[in-house]
């Protein structure tokens, strides 16, 4: 977790608008790959500085706190003696390294009072208010930071170690260039250090998906009956067979038909009668059927009927069901539709198929060294708690997930694998699975740490990589590939950020994977999650610097549908889905709407039939 605090009177009062401080959040997601970042915004108040950084650094317990503004010559600059008042070590060469970078472009930076130190285990680093200026210093120094971290983490000092032999052996040849080598490289070489890769909007990737995922050409399937339904004419009603030219008046019971009985095809007069049971076969020589209420008994022998009146006229196929009436043979029973449903199914029953359709092949990937399966006997608690071990979600929810959706077994065949932090071991993996399934859903390993080694192992297998970063929250490094035979979602790690991007970007491209849906403009749109305008019901939400998918639970007020956010958003709160009805889709953060209010008006991306939590 980290801190940023902007310190400034006029940002804090409403008259200036705080640019800083969302940019210095925005670097610091990009450089440790994180959504846990705490801002606040104060006026320059020394001793509400100091209880600001106390607060994060006891209570919140951050890695870092990055302050921006104060550090100049004006009387409210208070931001440097502020914070030495609270560090246990100072740390001036970090302080020198942002001077240094700042004199390269102006020659005011000598003017700078920022402060660098520690309090116990928290990192504390002032920047200048400036966006501008914030950008340099945070460049000079960002690449011995998780060095700084792993130091004062003493349950890191493997990799502390790691980094010095990593600096020892290739000393001679970094020395020339001042560079202290991270652990976090990126491997892609030189001074850069952000993705290659342009993130693009979420609906341009969605576009993009679809571009690449095959739909069938052929034409749509058609399910044909092969018997009559009903295959005999049926009593509609509880009541007496008869035949309709006997007309009313007292009649003989000679028998009982019920549902299942074989058809009575001996002849009988006008003056005698059947009774017969909904759904019973009429006997042969009856025309119509008199329902009970339309009657009255006259006696009756022991526990069965014998005479009974005939009080309305019937009329011939009074109350029958024609053969065939519902479907004949050789009629179409629908055209296949994928999913199938659950009205399909019941007519793929009634006339006695089992569906007929080619399975869908998906492979779930969950990549990471630290992952335990969740129900493996050998892997207990104690391990996850103590060893560094955290037990797999992601494929479970996955495989859930596209159940849910409607892809049974009889339509649908799932594989599922962890898979280790090991780059020939994921190219092992997927160089197995290409080819065999015609859809490859991964979680992890799509960041920037030196082990997410989804994209390397792609471009070796001979994939295109379409995107590899989309700019939403969460599930910015999602990435997407594809292949002549199989399609490759790589989602990221964390639990939420994989049920957002799955149901953004997966299910669209596993319902049209076989022509699912129609491909017309108004039906095209049934791929994607349903979407309606609801109201906010938070006082205030503060936005994200991109655009959000938050969740949240739908309530109806009044007829009125409003939307409440359900609590902390970070992307490995899992927990913030169990409540979720929807997806809230939220601008971004712009400096003229730095937040919205209840009773902002948005669309919610629907995410289960029974979407609405509570009626008020």
């Amino acid at each position: 977790m980290y801190s940023v605090i902007t310190i400034s009177d006029t940002c804090a009062a409403g008259t200036a608008t705080d640019t800083s401080g969302p940019h210095l959040t925005t670097l610091i997601k990009q450089a440790f790959d994180t959504e846990t970042v705490n801002y606040l915004l104060i006026a320059d108040e020394e001793e509400l500085i100091k209880k600001s950084l106390i607060y994060a650094c006891d209570v919140l317990k951050v890695r870092a706190i990055f302050t921006t503004g104060g550090t100049g010559f004006a009387p409210r600059d208070v931001t440097p003696e502020a914070t030495r008042a609270v560090l246990t070590k100072e740390a001036p060469q970090l302080s020198l390294a942002m001077t240094l970078r700042s004199l390269e472009k102006t020659k005011f930076a000598v003017l700078s009072r920022a402060v660098c130190g520690v309090r116990d285990r928290t990192l504390i680093v002032n920047f200048p208010g400036s966006k501008k200026a914030v950008s340099e210093c945070f460049e000079s120094i960002v690449d011995v930071l998780p060095h700084v971290f792993n130091l004062l983490n003493e349950g890191e000092i493997e990799a502390v170690r790691e980094t010095h032999r990593k600096v020892q052996k290739d000393g001679e040849v970094r020395a020339s260039s001042g560079h202290h080598v991270c652990p976090h490289a990126t491997g892609k070489g030189g001074d850069d250090r952000n993705s290659p890769y342009p993130m693009i909007a979420a609906s341009e990737a969605l576009k993009k998906i679809l571009q690449h995922t095959p739909a069938s050409t052929n034409p749509p399937k058609k399910q044909l009956s092969r018997i009559n339904i009903p295959p005999f004419r049926a009593s509609i009603k509880d009541g007496y067979a008869v035949k309709a030219n006997g007309g009313k008046g007292v009649k003989k019971v000679i028998g009982y038909v019920s549902a299942g009985d074989s058809i009575i095809t001996s002849n009988f007069t006008i003056d005698e009668c059947y009774k017969i049971n909904t759904g019973g076969p009429l006997p042969s020589f009856a025309d119509a059927v008199v329902q009970i209420e339309d009657t009255k008994l006259v006696s009756r022998e022991g526990d069965y009927e014998k005479l009974v009146e005939i009080l309305s006229e019937p009329s011939p196929n009074l109350d029958i069901r024609p053969i065939g009436s519902d479907l004949r043979i050789a009629e179409e029973v629908f055209q296949y539709r994928f999913p199938l449903e659950a009205t399909q199914r019941a007519l793929l029953a009634a006339v006695g198929e089992k569906p007929s359709v080619e399975k869908l092949k998906v492979a779930i990937l969950s990549t990471g060294d630290e992952l335990l399966h969740p129900y493996d006997t050998d892997a207990t608690v104690e391990q996850a708690n103590q060893e560094g071990k955290i037990y797999d979600s992601n494929t479970t929810m996955l495989v859930e997930l596209i159940r849910k959706f409607g892809f049974s077994d009889d339509q649908c065949e799932i594989q599922q694998r962890v898979v280790k932090d090991d780059f020939d071991s994921l190219v092992e993996v997927i160089q197995s699975l290409t080819g065999e399934m015609h859809i490859i859903i991964c979680t992890g390993g799509v960041s920037m740490g030196d082990k997410d080694f989804v994209k390397p192992a792609l471009q070796k297998l001979d994939y295109k990589l379409v995107f590899g970063r989309v700019n939403i929250k969460p599930g910015k490094p999602c990435v997407f590939a594809s292949s002549c035979k199989t399609q490759f979602f790589g989602l990221p790690g964390n639990p939420v950020s994989a049920f957002v991007t799955f149901h953004l970007f997966a299910l669209p491209a596993l319902r049209q994977y076989l022509g699912t849906i129609n491909q017309t403009p108004t039906q095209s749109a049934k791929r994607t999650l349903p979407i309606i305008n609801v109201e906010l019901l938070d006082e205030k939400y503060d936005l994200d610097p991109r655009p959000e998918y938050a969740r949240a639970s739908i309530v109806s007020r009044n007829g009125k549908l409003m939307a409440s956010i359900t609590g902390g958003q970070i992307s490995s709160r899992l927990k913030s889905t169990i409540e979720a009805d929807a997806l809230l889709e939220l601008p971004a953060r712009s400096d003229d709407r730095p937040s919205i209010k209840a009773g902002t008006i948005l669309k919610a991306h629907i995410l289960r039939f029974d979407f609405i939590s509570s009626y008020e």
